[in-house]
């Protein structure tokens, strides 16, 4: 008996369809990752995956046997995160054979991006397939469409001008920290991470002046290693609270489940700068600052879809090449499709199985 017909698919969501406060419950922690990863090798049917976990999308690429292989990873993913199949399938994205090439490509030259052209998703694609690659959950239709993605995302890049006056969350946050207090060379900055977010943060701060830079993370030695990369100090994390009250400006960008400042931590924080203010910019989803400190008197607060509000004045270059961009992604996902057709076009149509919440965009 011959193998059955598989289908290569999409299926997920992002800062597209889905507001902040879902994307939180959408995003996969770490303390989830390696469970996750372990239900989705009982799930019958799925030949390959690669998760593409982000601050502003969750997206699973794959290769099923049949659609029901696909609605079991949407039910267990929806089991993780205690949401309900209903809810999901109003805010998700799945997409089918060429369409979900399209969009994976569209994804990795930043088409897709909440700050059009941003560079840093091509890197997050490639960790994402490069962990796929790790834990052998890849195979020939997935290796051949990622590597290739890789190949035709560098030719949009350098043949359009989206990422023209190229912008990040890292720039436009620290931008936003210039224009508010003028001059950074003497503003106390503390960084909540030392990720690769809170890395791109600082070396943006130092970039525009900041002398003063404090690293906190869970993991200390992290914290040192990057304060010491630029001439910065390390806070033990267990010291955050108490000290609060003694910067001006604090990024969250920790990988933390849940809020690591609260309103009580900055209540008592102000209590200690009197008039002084102090500028949030949380960096993080799950979020780490309390939304609601941005009720307090001089306490301003900044989250990601706040910074892309922001981007948008800077997109008139950009969007010019937006048609352009999108007319070479039409036809290289054409040519991938045809490549890898034949092992994976067998069971769904190749076309967007559209939402509710995709009529929208």
């Amino acid at each position: 008996m011959s193998e059955p017909a598989a289908t290569l698919f999409l299926l997920g969501a992002s800062h597209r369809t889905a507001p902040m406060e879902l994307r939180e419950r959408l995003a996969l922690t770490a303390d989830k990752i390696e469970s996750f990863h372990a239900a989705l090798g009982s799930l019958q049917g799925l030949r390959e995956i690669t998760v593409l976990n982000t601050c502003n999308r969750v997206e699973f690429y794959g290769v099923a046997d049949s659609p029901d292989s696909v609605a079991r990873l949407q039910e267990t993913f929806c089991a993780f995160q205690g949401l309900s199949s209903e809810a999901f399938a109003a805010i998700c994205l799945q997409a089918h054979g060429r369409v979900a090439i399209e969009h994976l490509l569209s994804v990795a030259c930043g088409i897709e991006s909440q700050m059009l052209g941003e560079t840093e998703i091509l890197g997050q694609v490639k960790d994402a397939y490069a962990e796929a690659q790790t834990r052998r959950t890849t195979g020939p239709v997935l290796n051949r469409v990622f590597q290739k993605t890789f190949q035709y995302a560098k030719h949009v890049r350098s043949h359009t001008a989206i990422n023209e006056g190229q912008i990040s969350i890292a720039n436009v946050a620290v931008d936003l920290a210039l224009k508010i207090f003028g001059d950074l060379s003497s503003t106390r900055i503390l960084l909540l991470g030392a990720g690769d977010i809170g890395e791109k943060t600082a070396k943006a701060f130092q970039s525009r002046g900041a002398a003063s830079l404090t690293v906190a993370s869970r993991t200390f030695v992290r914290a040192m290693e990057l304060a010491t990369t630029f001439n910065g100090t390390a806070l033990p994390w267990e010291h955050v609270t108490e000290k609060l009250g003694d910067y001006s400006v604090i990024v969250g960008s920790t990988a933390a489940p849940d809020i690591v400042v609260s309103t009580a931590d900055v209540v008592a924080a102000m209590k200690k700068r009197r008039a002084d203010p102090i500028f949030f910019i949380d960096l993080a989803l799950p979020r780490d600052i309390d939304s609601a400190v941005a009720k307090l008197e001089n306490v301003f607060l900044y989250n990601l879809d706040d910074l892309a509000k922001i981007a948008e004045q800077n997109l008139a270059a950009r969007t010019a090449h937006v048609a352009l961009a999108r007319q070479i992604v039409g036809e290289k996902s054409e040519a991938i499709w045809k490549q890898i057709e034949s092992q994976a076009g067998g069971v769904f149509p190749s076309r967007h199985i559209e939402t509710a919440a995709q009529k929208k965009i």
